[in-house]
């Protein structure tokens, strides 16, 4: 299993024990030997092998955010791996309502090897992870999603054949989960980070500050600009996410499409990148209305498509099926390296 790392950098790494809560508590050798690891399990799952080598252990998935990829990807990473896999929904435990979270964490902890966790807001995770004795893992929270980050590289990787050096460039929310995470991993890999989005929805000043003392170990860059043409000039890779999250009230609708109707990418903005940029995009997307928010986004404000377009999202250069299937090859990785 190990053959491609050694190979590669001649380095294996111990992870065993270590909680995936944050990309910013992983060191850039570290992600990247996780992206490695990944890579071998594709090929293992591509060639049909069997690789049960976590098989007699068993994983609880605690989801306070419904999802289809996230829940997917655990799931199946987790019966591949040979592990029993306990799923508990939104309604499915008392975590925070009748039993606390610690004591949640201990009670899961004496019966399962490994915890996985989507929901609300990042000190729930790191409470869980505080009072568990087994690894616990980050699905989502309001301010990080480091699974989602480990395959985004990896898809990015698969395509270029390296990281450092290229041009990111982010449109939309640049405060949310994914625009926090995704200049902390290009910070940390040696990208050049571009945050493409209002000054109101820029990251955290603390976390820009953070990120660019990052930027400068690894010889990577991180610029804020207003302008989408500034922006996305000769960028690598343009990446958009939903204009309201998961949690968020819809009464923003409004002030959102205000803000990013011009953050949109179309045809016009990956004309304006590098000829062989690619567009990825966390999923789910509004590119049509085709699902009933996005029918009811259209009847009540006359927008066919938000934050990308669908003749963006249908093309040659749109990686995002490859994308979504890369979160189950990472999150293998990372449940194999922590629990073996």
């Amino acid at each position: 299993m190990h053959e491609y790392a050694t190979n590669k950098g001649g380095l294996i790494m111990d992870l065993r024990g270590r909680d995936l809560l944050k990309l910013i508590d992983y060191t850039p050798e570290e992600i990247q030997y996780l992206i490695a690891v990944a890579k071998e399990f594709k090929k293992i799952k591509k060639s049909n092998q069997s690789h049960e080598f976590l098989k007699g252990k068993n994983i609880a998935l605690i989801f306070e955010k419904d999802s289809t990829r996230t829940r997917c990807a655990f799931e199946v990473a987790g019966y591949d791996l040979g592990m029993g896999v306990t799923y508990l929904g939104p309604t499915g435990s008392q975590l925070g309502k009748k039993e606390t979270i610690a004591d949640t964490a201990r009670v899961l902890a004496g019966m399962y090897d490994g915890i996985e966790y989507r929901g609300f807001g990042q000190d729930v995770v790191e409470e869980l992870a505080k009072y568990s004795k087994v690894p616990v893992w980050n699905g989502l929270t309001d301010e990080f999603h480091p699974t989602q980050m480990l395959a985004d590289m990896m898809t990015v990787d698969e395509h270029f054949g390296y990281l450092k050096g290229l041009h990111f460039t982010f449109l939309g929310d640049a405060r949310n989960n994914v625009g926090n995470s995704l200049m902390v991993v290009c910070a940390k890999l040696g990208l050049h980070f571009t945050c493409c989005a209002p000054k109101s929805l820029f990251p955290k000043e603390e976390l820009i500050k953070q990120c660019e003392e990052y930027a400068k170990a690894s010889g990577g860059s991180i610029t804020l600009t207003e302008d989408v043409l500034e922006g996305t000039k000769n960028a690598d890779v343009l990446y958009t996410d939903v204009w309201v999250s998961m949690g968020e009230a819809p009464e923003l609708w409004q002030e959102r499409i205000s803000l990013l109707q011009k953050y949109q990418v179309n045809k016009e903005v990956m004309n304006n990148a590098s000829p062989n940029a690619i567009f990825l995009h966390c999923l789910p997307s509004f590119h049509n209305i085709d699902t009933k928010i996005g029918k009811e986004i259209y009847e009540k404000y006359g927008i066919k498509e938000m934050e990308v377009t669908d003749e963006v999202f249908e093309s040659e250069q749109s990686k995002v099926m490859e994308e979504a299937e890369n979160r189950m090859h990472t999150i293998k990785a990372v449940m194999f390296e922590t629990l073996k």
